[in-house]
């Protein structure tokens, strides 16, 4: 019922242009190759990879143009930044954009040779940092760490090199010395074996303590 509720909001010319990307792919995954020579592409299939490239290509191109303008309105407040959420959401960005690049991930999987044969990848690449700059403007995404993908107390570890240090010696916590850790108001969790504390991470997160 959703799926046909949302259906119903896109205009007809999006609900094509999303048709269209399906039928790209669809000619691209293999499965009527049974037995063709490896490496080796019939003229049809380098065909669609071309089609794919040049759509891929246009796509960007106007995603590329939306992404900057929505940034600069959505960096005005939060509530701006919610608004263009909801019209990015329901634009090509948010509805042709996520499905293609797991569409093209699988592919890719599938059949890398014809891929980097079509050429539609690296086109993928330069929207990263249009749609990076636009998530860090997202509600709550404030980070102390420097490197973007830092979890504090958890990730941080891997991009300050204090996991490579294979020579420390090991503290051990009994269970005992966890439970009285987060009785005083401590937040450590378990994770194969290894202690990790995640309190600064949790006055980050949105989904609350239960689940973290």
């Amino acid at each position: 019922m959703d799926h046909e509720h949302y259906s119903k909001e896109r205009s007809a010319s999006l609900d094509l242009l999303l048709r269209f990307q399906r039928l790209l792919v669809s000619k691209l995954y293999p499965g009527d190759c049974v037995g063709q020579v490896p490496n080796t592409y019939s003229p049809d299939l380098l065909g669609v990879g071309s089609l794919l490239k040049k759509y891929t290509a246009l796509l960007c191109t106007h995603i590329g143009d939306i992404l900057p303008v929505a940034t600069s309105i959505a960096s005005t407040s939060h509530r701006h930044f919610a608004e263009v959420s909801r019209v990015v959401d329901g634009d090509l960005t948010g509805i042709l954009l996520p499905e293609l690049v797991v569409s093209i991930v699988l592919l890719l999987s599938k059949n890398a040779g014809l891929m980097q044969e079509a050429g539609a990848i690296p086109l993928l690449a330069g929207l990263l940092e249009h749609l990076d700059r636009f998530n860090h403007l997202a509600p709550g995404k404030e980070r102390d760490d420097n490197e973007d993908l830092a979890w504090p107390g958890i990730m941080g570890s891997f991009f300050t090199g204090q996991s490579s240090r294979n020579n420390e010696e090991v503290t051990l916590i009994r269970k005992a010395d966890l439970e009285n850790h987060n009785k005083d108001g401590g937040f450590w969790t378990v994770i194969d074996g290894k202690v990790y504390d995640i309190k600064d991470f949790q006055t980050q997160s949105l989904t609350g303590s239960s689940i973290l």
